[in-house]
């Protein structure tokens, strides 16, 4: 069974064209000096994310008082995951 689906998707995925890429120097150079400035901003509100996280446990436990700090830090760290892997996720899928 393997073997004939080894072979179909060989057959299918044959003619698949590949585009190259036409666009011009300067635009790809403004393209890539935004989204740089977007993930050092996406970094920068990680690390603000988990510095104000953090503040607020501590101050929480000085008081006495529980909330739902961990899931609060979960949320920003998985923010933080998907900021890092970002770029290399859209790679992998358009290359």
């Amino acid at each position: 069974m393997s073997a004939m689906l080894y072979e179909a998707s060989h057959y299918l995925a044959a003619n698949v064209p590949q585009p190259t890429s036409n666009a011009p120097g300067p635009l790809t150079t403004k393209v890539n000096l935004v989204l740089g400035i977007l993930a050092w901003a996406g970094t920068a509100a990680g690390v603000c994310g988990v510095l104000v996280t953090g503040a607020m446990m501590a101050i929480s436990v000085k008081r006495g008082e529980s909330s739902e700090h961990m899931s609060r830090l979960g949320m920003v760290l998985g923010g933080c995951v998907l900021v890092a892997t970002a770029g290399p996720i859209v790679q992998f899928v358009f290359n």
